[in-house]
């Protein structure tokens, strides 16, 4: 994980947390993946924040990332 991307995890309780890579504690928690992608791109400067698939998709499986 690079340090400096935000990246959208979901968590085993149902919401996400937006994390920087290699980091202990989320920046947020929220109860939504869209509101955690808006706090993120807050975060990030505008930027994209990488988001944690969670369900199987004919172009990936829950341990990848897609930009947000």
């Amino acid at each position: 994980m690079n340090e400096n991307q935000l990246y959208v995890e979901r968590r085993p309780t149902g919401d996400y947390a937006v994390r920087k890579g290699n980091s202990e504690r989320a920046s947020a928690v929220l109860p939504t993946q869209a509101e955690a992608i808006a706090r993120a791109r807050e975060l990030g400067n505008g930027g994209s924040p990488l988001v944690e698939r969670v369900r199987n998709t004919a172009g990936g499986k829950p341990d990848r990332w897609r930009k947000a």
